[in-house]
């Protein structure tokens, strides 16, 4: 890889670990915050669903945002927000202003998680996109898993107020880095200034925004037909469908350019991406919650036992990068996928003393393949795309996989509700694990004839056609 990527790569994923940490963090310690700020848990809630939303809001917005004020001001403005945000959020005297800091940070950091694959795949001009895909899927491999860990820990050695703090030497580093690094791409002065879809935002924002707030009141309520959950799914499809039906006619001036998907790469990545969100968000809210319930861990206890689920999928980034440039997406997402599936298994079989050593290997081995198939995919759905279509294919494959995490979790939440619900025993609860897991795979399993639509393996690019392509971007 080319020294300049490597510099740009650093940079923005020291960033983009603030984010990522911060989301998962706070998920472990809901009941320590309604403690210490005297604030019942449904209110406290709304610390992760606040910010969740806020996020969605914002995704959209990237590209548009990126084409007026070019990648390194908005990278850089967007992290300086989230430093606020993070400040605040320590500062926080009670729950409303807890929750509202959150949306300061949730405001930025939807901004930054499409941003950070955009600015990485442009500086890479479309070369090694596997390697390059195992360098940017980092934070996302450390994250879900090492998150709760770091959660656990400051929670028991320190204040509540540090859960934010943590995020400020990323903040800090990752601004220095990106003023230094990050070359200056604003626009020429002059040039004709993009203008905001304004109908499209007020579609497709609010649309998405419903949709996750509707999943994500699933496991809290009596399930779908829950008017609390209803209303809101109905309104964001609507309102995602309204977004649609006026967008894939339009050629210019779209919020996010849907017609993309008339690329098979992207189309069949981000519906990859979705089932994948599936499989990994959905079984990380099991997870901890069988340790937690069946065996009696502590948040900390089950943060520590999900590591080798983290360390394989950071063994698998090298490899599966490599494999990635060499056969191209398609086998390597096929084989992670089976991977996965079979990995799985062990857990849609756990009883209330199935050996932890077993399940650590399995966690293990599940990992990657999970790495593999995130590197896969994610590269997959930059193929054959111009230099000015990644920011939207960034933008539409972190809300397929974004939204197919919330689909795994509220569903999976209302399989373990029906199937443990009333369960008293340990052993009771564990079969109703059993069946809870046995749909993850299924899940899992679906996804693996699909990826026969990826790309294969990648056609050789003659030097003089390289070199023609890099003088039209660099234009």
């Amino acid at each position: 890889m080319d020294p300049a990527v490597w510099r740009t790569a650093v940079t923005i994923i020291v960033g983009a670990l603030a984010v990522v940490f911060d989301t998962t963090i706070v998920s472990v310690a809901l009941g320590d915050l309604a403690e210490e700020l005297d604030a019942p848990l449904s209110t406290i809630q709304w610390v992760s669903t606040g910010y969740l939303l806020a996020v969605f809001v914002t995704i959209p917005l990237a590209g548009w945002a990126q084409s007026r004020l070019g990648g390194k001001r908005l990278w850089t403005a967007s992290l300086g927000v989230f430093l606020l945000g993070s400040i605040l959020s320590a500062l926080a005297w009670d729950a409303a202003g807890l929750i509202a800091f959150r949306i300061v940070q949730g405001i930025a950091g939807g901004i930054m998680m499409p941003l950070t694959a955009t600015l990485i795949m442009q500086a890479a001009k479309g070369r090694n996109i596997g390697k390059v895909m195992a360098v940017i899927t980092v934070p996302t491999a450390l994250g879900p898993i090492l998150g709760p860990v770091l959660g656990g820990l400051i929670l028991h050695l320190a204040d509540w107020r540090w859960l934010f703090l943590v995020n400020v030497p990323f903040c800090v580093v990752g601004g220095w880095l990106a003023r230094r690094n990050l070359p200056d791409d604003r626009p020429a002065p002059g040039s004709p200034r993009a203008r905001l879809d304004v109908i499209g935002v007020l579609l497709l924002s609010p649309g998405v925004a419903a949709l996750i707030y509707g999943l994500s009141r699933v496991e809290g309520s009596a399930g779908f037909a829950d008017a609390e959950v209803l209303v809101p799914l109905i309104g964001g499809l609507a309102l995602v469908g309204g977004f649609t039906a006026r967008t894939l006619p339009r050629t210019t001036g779209a919020l996010v350019n849907l017609r993309l998907f008339r690329h098979r790469a992207l189309a069949s990545a981000s519906t990859l991406l979705f089932l994948g969100g599936i499989t990994l968000y959905g079984a990380m809210m099991l997870l901890p919650l069988y340790f937690q319930q069946v065996r009696g861990e502590d948040a900390l206890g089950a943060g520590l036992l999900l590591i080798p689920q983290g360390v394989g999928a950071l063994l698998a980034r090298t490899l599966a990068g490599n494999y990635t440039d060499r056969i191209g997406p398609r086998w390597v997402a096929l084989a992670a996928f089976a991977v996965v599936t079979a990995a799985s298994v062990p857990f849609a079989l756990v009883t209330d003393d199935t050996s932890e050593v077993l399940l650590m290997a399995a966690l293990l081995v599940r990992g990657i393949g999970m790495g593999a198939a995130m590197i896969a995919l994610s590269g997959a759905a930059y193929v054959g795309l111009e230099h000015k279509e990644i920011p939207d294919a960034s933008i539409i494959t972190r809300v397929a996989q974004q939204i197919g995490g919330s689909v795994g979790i509220a569903v999976l939440a209302v399989i373990l509700q029906h199937t443990a619900g009333d369960a008293h025993t340990p052993g009771a609860l564990a079969d109703g694990f059993d069946a809870a897991f046995w749909w993850s795979v299924a899940f899992t399993a679906v996804a693996v004839p699909v990826c026969l639509l990826l790309p294969g393996r990648p056609k050789p690019v003659d030097p003089a056609d390289r070199a023609e392509a890099e003088a039209t971007i660099e234009v």
